[in-house]
């Protein structure tokens, strides 16, 4: 409708072109198509469309001027011109009214006009009616198809997938997810998600609305299976999309891992502690028998080797069982405790004389396991000492603005080639293994790290450039920050810790 009314002020309203200076005519011209900008916009196939009702309209008001000029003599001539031109426009009116309430039926209504049309200019409106209308079934089509194809591929998968609405409703499932979660498949009528699934660890989860990284708890429908479950938020009106799936097997595998390095850690603790006391006891009486000195000294170092191994081993295990446990947790003066670490580098240093400066906020203090936070700390520290040469400048910096605190290792070294950033974390990863055996390292420091700072919420951050030296370091968040004023014992340096 609103086509034609354009080209129809064009041509019939030629009072429009006669004064453009008017404010409300030029205004119409310009929004009629007078001015290029709008023919600019106009999709091709909706100028050819107003070009087509344009000429229809030109047509039709020929036709009508034609036709009314026909009445109006023979209204002449039977004595009553008015009334004839007021019976013509009426009937011409009646015309155009029975074709619009046509189109309204067509425009509200499924089917879709069917030819022939009436002449003029609605011949072409019910065409483009037609058009439109098979077009908008043609895309109907396809979308049911393709929703169909997505809704046989999520049934087909073998993850629980839910969806979420913003008070938590379920407002659709698939099968799996009876199977892992124990929703009824297929769902009727809304349930809430928490009185569906009856978990208290879900239930924190969802609570605590931090998604980042995924949950794993017990199956409600099967206690045997354990799942890992992923929350992401999606779409305009807040709704989430809730994935599940069966790490069952992975899960078992890596408690067996874990099982086995924590078990023979502690079943060799023992036999190598033997053997240590027995090799310094013929160490303390070599000159009994100086030919076996050199031999001895190559066994307690081998032996203290084993024994640092070991004692990272078992760190290493206890950090990964405490993801999966609460642990205790207290405000900690971290400037105390780096100033411990920094002069247990130094020693460590010894003749090698690295320049190790310290710049610690005493006003920032960090709620966590001091044991934990002493791993993450020394591990960092002792490895640029250990991995650097001899009179290395490191600097241990302890800082906090609006984003967190920041802890960070930055030493003026060798370096560390790109090629190996993304590996630092792994189990007995080394970049150079001489040099890692030469400095007593047992590859798994920064992997103790990593696991430790999972607990944390964040991530060791590694920047380094050959030549020039490198950067470890990680952020905590701001609700991980304690004040000043913190005890003696929140360093960690009582006999009680």
């Amino acid at each position: 409708m609103y086509i034609g009314v354009i080209p129809w002020a064009r041509v019939s309203a030629p009072w429009l072109e006669a004064s453009p200076k008017t404010p409300a005519k030029t205004k119409l011209l310009s929004l009629f198509g007078k001015g290029p900008r709008l023919n600019r916009e106009l999709p091709s196939e909706l100028q050819r469309l107003t070009q087509s009702v344009t000429e229809q309209w030109k047509s039709e008001l020929a036709w009508l001027a034609g036709g009314l000029t026909v009445v109006a003599a023979l209204g002449v001539l039977l004595g009553n011109p008015w009334f004839y031109l007021a019976l013509a426009l009426a009937l011409y009116l009646a015309r155009h009214l029975r074709q619009l309430a046509r189109l309204l039926v067509l425009l509200h209504g499924k089917q879709k006009p069917e030819p022939p049309y009436p002449s003029g200019p609605w011949g072409v409106v019910f065409g483009e009616v037609r058009r439109l209308k098979t077009g908008s079934r043609k895309r109907k089509r396809r979308l049911a198809q393709f929703l169909t194809r997505f809704r046989e591929a999520v049934t087909a998968m073998p993850d629980a997938a839910v969806i979420l609405g913003k008070e938590g409703n379920i407002e659709w499932a698939n099968p799996a997810a009876e199977t892992l979660l124990g929703i009824p498949w297929p769902l009727r009528g809304r349930r809430h998600l928490l009185r569906t699934v009856d978990h208290p660890v879900l239930e924190d989860y969802l609570a605590k609305g931090d998604f980042r990284r995924p949950l794993e708890f017990a199956s409600p429908a099967d206690r045997s299976m354990v799942l890992s479950l992923r929350i992401t938020a999606f779409g305009k009106k807040h709704q989430r999309l809730l994935m599940a799936r069966d790490i069952t097997r992975i899960y078992h595998l890596d408690q067996v891992r874990r099982d086995f390095v924590s078990n023979i850690s502690h079943e060799l603790r023992t036999p190598l502690t033997v053997i240590s006391g027995f090799l310094e006891s013929l160490a303390d009486s070599q000159e009994d028998c100086p030919g076996w000195s050199r031999s001895l000294e190559l066994m307690q170092e081998q032996a203290g080797r084993m024994q640092a191994l070991i004692d990272d081993l078992l760190t290493l295990s206890r950090f990964e069982m405490a993801e999966e446990r609460a642990y205790e947790e207290r405000p900690v003066a971290i400037h105390r405790l780096l100033a411990s670490i920094v002069h247990e580098a130094r020693t460590l240093s010894g003749e090698h004389a690295h320049v190790i400066e310290l710049e610690a906020d005493p006003t920032v203090g960090l709620r966590g396991n001091i044991q934990e936070l002493r791993s993450i700390f020394s591990n960092l520290v002792y490895n640029a000492v250990r991995h650097t040469p001899g009179r290395t400048q490191v600097r241990v910096i302890w800082s906090a603005d609006g984003a967190g605190a920041r802890f960070s290792v930055t030493d003026t070294g060798q370096g560390i080639p790109a090629r190996h950033l993304p590996r630092l974390t792994e189990r007995f990863y080394r970049i150079d293994e001489g040099r890692s055996r030469e400095s007593g390292g047992t590859g798994l420091g920064l992997a103790i790290v990593k696991h430790a700072l999972n607990r944390y919420n964040t991530k060791l951050e590694v920047t380094s450039e050959v030549g020039k030296g490198s950067t470890f370091s990680c952020w905590f968040p701001p609700e991980r920050m304690a004040g000043p004023d913190l005890p003696e014992e929140a360093a960690g340096l009582t006999d009680a810790d």
